[in-house]
This record gives structure tokens, sequence and C-alpha cells, in this order.
């Protein structure tokens, strides 16, 4: 059966999203959203779309209206022509992930947007979260130019032991990059056409003996338009087995968006490959804002 995406409407299924975080993101209570709160953003204007299969309710993603940051102090920009849709958050149960429903909720929220006359939609996720880069950067045509540190403070769940940095990207819901991604016509180039466009590997993973990912001691200060930067294809998977190696990505890339970000990088693009030993690699394709 096909998923249907519609707005949640009734206090009955708003609670039951108060389930699907906590078993998507292994979310303690004391982080949970209200489903009541929820419903009433949602009463007064905001965005709540769930995911349905037949009657049964799998994922959703929420969203309130807000303002562009760096504005409020301009007296001559009425908050119409500053507004924003916050995606604050999505989830999907564990058996639904790979289904492409997190895709189909995205696409319902650009058309809510759309429908306002909104152009705008920020959210913020993980940077090592290669499956999230892919659907947000790759797929659905966001950018980003802009790392935020302990966005969340500490965190329990999947989030428990790694500071909860966040890239806080932007989805143009009008332009011509969106367009091409959801339209299907603009599709990410792969790793060897971005090779090939002149692009610098500038941080290559090296593999330990356990066979996980290993950030290098330094990345590479390039001035080269196009740079790709590796992160690891499973951050998940390094908690599980090696806290502090996800640690040291964190540190990592930490440091490395922060310098490409301060000299005028914005994350355009996704890329995914496999090497010659069947291993995943994942790299974030970082664009010169001047080129």
């Amino acid at each position: 059966m096909a998923i249907e995406i519609r707005t949640i409407e009734s206090t009955e299924d708003a609670h039951k999203l108060e389930e699907i975080q906590r078993r998507a993101w292994d979310m303690p209570d004391i982080e949970i959203i209200p489903g009541r709160t929820m419903h009433a953003i949602q009463f007064n204007g905001g965005l709540l779309l769930g995911a349905y299969d037949g009657e049964e309710l799998v994922g959703f993603v929420f969203g309130v209206l807000g303002t562009v940051q760096g504005l409020h102090n301009r007296i001559d920009q009425v908050a119409a022509a500053r507004l924003q849709l916050y995606s604050t958050i999505m989830g999907v149960l564990p058996e639904y992930r790979n289904r492409s429903v997190g895709y189909q909720l995205k696409v319902a929220q650009r058309e809510f947007a759309l429908r306002l006359g909104v152009r705008l939609v920020t959210w913020t996720y993980d940077p090592l979260e290669s499956r999230n880069g892919w659907l947000n950067i790759g797929k659905l045509g966001a950018i980003c130019h802009r790392y935020v540190r302990d966005y969340h403070g500490e965190l329990g769940g999947i989030n428990a032991g790694l500071n909860t940095d966040r890239f806080y990207v932007e989805w143009w819901v009008t332009g011509n990059r969106v367009r091409g991604r959801v339209g299907h016509n603009r599709r990410p180039l792969s790793y060897e056409q971005l090779l090939g466009g002149r692009a610098e590997l500038i941080n290559e993973a090296e593999w330990n003996d356990e066979g996980l990912p290993v950030p290098p001691a330094a990345f590479a200060e390039s001035e080269a338009n196009i740079v790709l930067v590796e992160i690891p294809a499973s951050i998940q998977a390094i908690k599980e087995r090696d806290l502090e190696l996800a640690r040291d990505w964190r540190a990592h890339t930490r440091v490395l968006f922060e310098h490409y970000f301060a000299h005028h990088y914005v994350v355009t693009d996704f890329a995914r490959r496999e090497d010659e030993q069947g291993r995943p690699h994942s790299y974030y394709v970082l664009t010169y804002q001047h080129a």
C-alpha cells in the first residue's frame, strides 16, 4: 500500500507522535515534544503532516513559522518579508526507513510552504549523519553555510555521548536547485564526476584494524573552487563500537566546516561511493561562493 501524506488534525493522532519520537530517535521522555503542543501549533497555522500506511501513522514532520535571523532590527522589514518555515522535527518509525517516507514528507512540506508563499524552509541536522546528508543536500537540494556548536546541549537516545553540533540548512523552495532535485531533473554528480571537474578531497579517511574510518590528523586548507569533505558512512555504527573515534570525527569536522564556512564556502551537494574493498564512503561537496 502506498504511503499517504496528510495533515494531522486529530488530538488522537497527535498523541501518537510521542511514541514515534521514542522509537525513531530512542528519545527520553523529557526531550519529547508533547502531542498536544504540536496539535495546538498546527491549529494556529503551523505545519504538522503525517505519513500514513493505511490508517497507521508511521512518520511525521512538524514545523513552525518564524522570521529570518539577522533582520530583527530592520524597521523597514515587515514580518511577512522575513517569514520562514522552521522545520522543527521529522521522525519515521524504524521499520519504515529506507522507503522514501522522509523524502515524501519533505516534498509535502515544500508544497505547504509554496501555498503560504514562503520561499525559505530551514532546519538543523547532525552533519555526521550520512543518511540525512544524502536526503537533505543530495536529494532535496538544501544548502548550508552555517555550523552551530552544541545546538541542543546534552541529549540522550542516539545522540548521547556526542556533542550536538548541527548544520543549519536553507531550503529555497522556489529556486532552480530545489526544483531540479525534487523534480528529478538535476541529479547529484558522482564522486568520479566531481574529481573529473577538479574537485579536491581535503580529508581522506584511513581505516583502522577494526575496519572503521578514521579522520586524518589535519585537513588540507585548499583554495579550489570545489572541495570534498569525507564523513563516516555510518556514525551510529562507529558510536556503537568506538565512542572516542566518533568524538574524533566530531572534533575534526567541527574545525573543518567552521574554517571553510568562514572562507565563504557553501555545502551544495553530497556524494557516495564504494571503494575497491567494498567499503562505503560519503562526501559533502563545498563550493566557493564567488567562483
